[in-house]
């Protein structure tokens, strides 16, 4: 049963008097759950329960942590089709999509507790003692991991399992041993309810300390702002717009205790056509990149929004090829209204810049919410001297860039923002004659594909998903996959801790066996 109320710790709460709607844009009409704002009293409440929570949190074992994020995902299993069915009537999003993310979501979290379990990404360093070192006694020096505190995590609009309420930076966060704090997106505020009621009862059933995850509604920007200068908050994690997250970090920066924010925002996500696959196979790359282009309304972090490439017959052909592609595809529904207000905004802004020939728009009439994909093209010198023609496009919009020569192609990726994605469409080994291209678009991005699409993002150890700002406020790091971890500890040395205080992975007999450098070597030997 969905209530409307806020999780502050493991109670439902409604002490605040603004109430909003969620809305079906499939339908277009509003769902029938009135949600309430939280108060500021309910996030003071929450905040200092995760403060205390945090005091034991931070202590529990690998073992019960991973116990718990488990239990996280077996509850979220557990809430069945009707999980399901409030997902899809608060985005316009299939079942299949719904499926897919929620298994995306199941498996994130019961990753983190493999990796957690494990226990060697604490990064466990040890210097031992050497007394008779001179002139000066080397000191004994153990170093760790060790988690920041309470940390807020904002839903994500396109995302409302995998980058929301129970997705990757939450899982992360608790896997840290960061008690969560979640500003539930205000689009999808039901599906958030429903997953928090599962987090509560594995909370609860693996003796978890309450406040170490609470979930507050709002319609605005309020409760965000509040979260995000709360004392006892140490950290955050955001998923949206350049101008949403580009705000909390100003936020967190203008404290008095300053605190980091990891917001994964806008990118366009540059894909280079090198000229012989162009000449070879224009037809199938146009093909694949319509569909890349329009899957899930455009509605993805990773969507296509820029192509680059030389002027070419091979070019030429691709262009015409691509109008023809993008057209073929029925439009499907964007997650809201005002998305898919803010796209038909966004379009028509960039689609008005001088020097831009519209190469396709679907005209045909649409259901409400659908959004009408497009696509431009722009010649080299032009987008290197407009600025607007660089910005993300939220939605099923991509732009082609027709450029002179190879050192202008090198110039306007060199110019480009930081993006998460590039990628290099190459036939046989001709990128290796583009050396310099190709290390140009590295110094962009947060990850380079070859031959592939940038859409679709495996959650594994190996993803990087980040880059240069704006594409994450902090580009050492990723938001997808276990290694996400690293945002929300810190390092931190005992030095010469007597060893039955020190933490089980710095002792000298490694009680968990983790992979341990000790003295410059990587072992699970014991110190002797």
């Amino acid at each position: 049963m969905i209530t409307g109320k806020n999780y502050i710790g493991n109670q439902l709460s409604a002490q605040g008097n603004i109430t909003f709607k969620t809305f079906n844009p499939l339908l277009n009409i509003e769902n029938q759950w009135y949600i309430t704002e939280a108060s500021q009293n309910e996030v003071n409440k929450a905040a200092e329960l995760a403060a205390e929570a945090f005091k034991t949190y931070a202590t529990i074992s690998g073992v019960k942590k991973a116990q718990f994020l488990r239990a996280i995902a077996d509850e979220i299993e557990a809430l069945g089709d009707e999980l399901l069915e409030v997902y899809s009537s608060e985005s316009g999003l299939p079942n299949g999509r719904a499926m897919g993310e929620r298994g995306r979501t199941l498996g994130q979290l019961r990753a983190f507790a493999s990796h957690v379990e494990e226990g060697n990404w604490v990064d466990a360093s040890i210097d031992t003692s050497q007394p008779e070192r001179t002139p000066f006694p080397k000191v004994d020096l153990r170093k760790i991991n060790v988690p920041l505190g309470p940390v807020v995590v904002f839903g994500a609009s396109n995302f409302p399992f995998a980058f929301s309420t129970a997705g990757g930076d939450t899982a992360a966060a608790l896997a840290a041993g960061c008690p969560v704090l979640v500003k539930s997106h205000p689009m999808h505020a039901a599906t958030g309810e429903m997953v928090s009621s599962a987090v509560i009862k594995a909370a609860e059933k693996t003796g978890m300390p309450n406040g170490v995850f609470s979930n507050l509604n709002s319609s605005g920007i309020e409760v965000g702002k509040q979260l995000v200068r709360h004392p006892m908050v140490k950290g955050v994690g955001f998923t949206g717009s350049i101008r949403g997250g580009r705000a909390l970090y100003d936020l967190a920066a203008k404290r008095e205790e300053p605190i980091p924010v990891f917001a994964e925002m806008g990118s366009v996500n540059p894909v280079i056509l090198l000229p012989k696959a162009l000449n070879n196979r224009a037809e199938s790359i146009a093909q694949t990149y319509a569909g890349s282009i329009t899957l899930g309304t455009g509605q993805f972090c990773t969507n296509p929004g820029l192509i680059l490439a030389i002027k070419s017959q091979g070019l030429t052909n691709f262009v015409n090829m691509l109008a023809d592609e993008i057209i073929k595809f029925d439009p499907s529904c964007m997650l809201h209204p005002n998305i898919e207000g803010a796209y038909e905004s966004n379009k028509s802004k960039m689609l008005s810049q001088h020097g831009l020939k519209v190469l396709a728009v679907y005209e045909n009439d649409v259901k409400a919410n659908h959004a009408r994909q497009a696509v431009a093209t722009v010649e080299g010198a032009t987008f290197l001297n407009n600025p607007t023609l660089h910005h993300e496009v939220f939605g099923p919009f991509s732009l082609v860039v027709q450029c002179e020569s190879e050192q202008q192609l090198e110039d306007i990726i060199s110019n480009l923002d930081g993006q998460l994605t590039g990628t290099m469409i190459s036939d046989d080994n001709e990128i290796v004659n583009y050396s310099n291209l190709v290390s140009a678009l590295q110094n962009r991005v947060g990850r380079i594909i070859f031959n592939g699409v940038p859409t679709g993002v495996e959650v594994c150890p190996s993803m990087l998903h980040g880059g240069p700002y704006p594409a994450s406020t902090d580009s050492r790091f990723t938001a997808v996959g276990v290694n996400s971890i690293k945002r929300f500890v810190r390092p931190f040395s005992f030095q010469d801790w007597p060893n039955d205080l020190l933490p089980e992975e710095l002792k000298n007999d490694n009680p968990l066996n983790i992979v341990r450098n000790v003295n410059g070597n990587l072992t699970t030997k014991k110190i002797v």
